[in-house]
This record gives C-alpha cells, structure tokens and sequence, in this order.
C-alpha cells in the first residue's frame, strides 16, 4: 500500500487514480520509469528541480501532497471496479475535509467521474468544488498514457501553477 503524503492546509494535492504496481513495490508515488510526474512538475514551475520518486515526500516542502482516489495497485487503471471507487469515495471525502487543501487535481478524468457522478468531464478547472476544495482535472502522467506529449503535459499543469500563483502564491 502507497502512504499518502498529505499536510493541513496544503496548497495542492494531486490524486492519482491508484498506485501503479511499480510505485506500490517501491513506496513511492510515481516511480514506474515511464512516468512523466515528476518531470512534469518540474517543467511547469511547480519545484525549482525535478524530485526523484524516491524523494516523494519532500513535496510537502513546496505546499504540496500526494494521494489516491483507490488503494489498490494494478498495472493499469482501469483494472479498477466501480465497486472499489465506491468503497473509495467516503474515506477521501474524509480525508480531504480533514485536510483541507485549496486545491485538489485529479490526475485523469476516471476517479473525478465516479467521485462527482458526472458522465462528462473537461480538463482544467471544475466548476463546482469538493469538499471545500477547488477542483482541477488534468491528464495523468502514466506512460500508458500517450495521448499527451510531455509538451502537452506541462502546458495543462502550468496553466493550474500559473492559476496557484496568481491567486495564492
């Protein structure tokens, strides 16, 4: 299991729809080789350098967290049920009051579909909250994930950075 990396009042977390087998094994967030993540934060201005997986947690250092929308491991999303974001949504509903971040980005539309209800789902900005906290929707950074170039990727994340740092930062 995958332990969040989570604070009160943390600027963003990103939740990532569930661990993937590599980052499981490990115990670090994003850490299978062909994940763009932390590249991807990096580029978009999000770190001043680009964190190694194994270094996960000093993302709290920048206002940052890490979390999942399901617990369990798998090699691809959408080995995932209905059932298992169902079991899921009462525990992060919990967590993100508790925590309270102004921002929480769901990487990948799948979670944010089963956690809001919705059938359609833009990227970027949401216009409803979630529990209190803004809502952001970008691609996910899996290397199974190849609809979005790198480029792609930090161009939608920098447009969330730029939105943090414009009301925020």
């Amino acid at each position: 299991m995958l332990k969040d990396i989570i604070a009160k009042n943390i600027t963003v977390i990103f939740c990532g729809i569930n661990p993937g087998l590599k980052s499981a094994e490990k115990g670090y967030h994003f850490s299978g080789k062909s994940n763009r993540f932390w590249k991807v934060m990096h580029q978009a201005g999000f770190t001043p350098y680009q964190i190694e997986a194994e270094n996960d947690r000093s993302i709290l250092d920048f206002g940052y967290g890490l979390t999942t929308a399901v617990a369990r491991a798998t090699s691809r999303a959408d080995e995932l049920s209905k059932e298992e974001f169902d079991g899921s949504l009462e525990f992060f509903k919990t967590k993100m009051t508790e925590f309270q971040p102004k921002y929480i980005v769901f990487l990948g539309k799948a979670a944010y579909k089963y956690f809001s209800g919705k059938k359609e789902i833009p990227w970027g900005s949401q216009p409803e909250d979630f529990c209190g906290c803004r809502v952001w929707v970008l691609p996910n950074t899996s290397g199974l994930n190849r609809e979005f170039s790198l480029e792609d990727l930090v161009q939608a994340y920098g447009e969330l950075y730029r939105e943090i740092h414009n009301n925020f930062l």
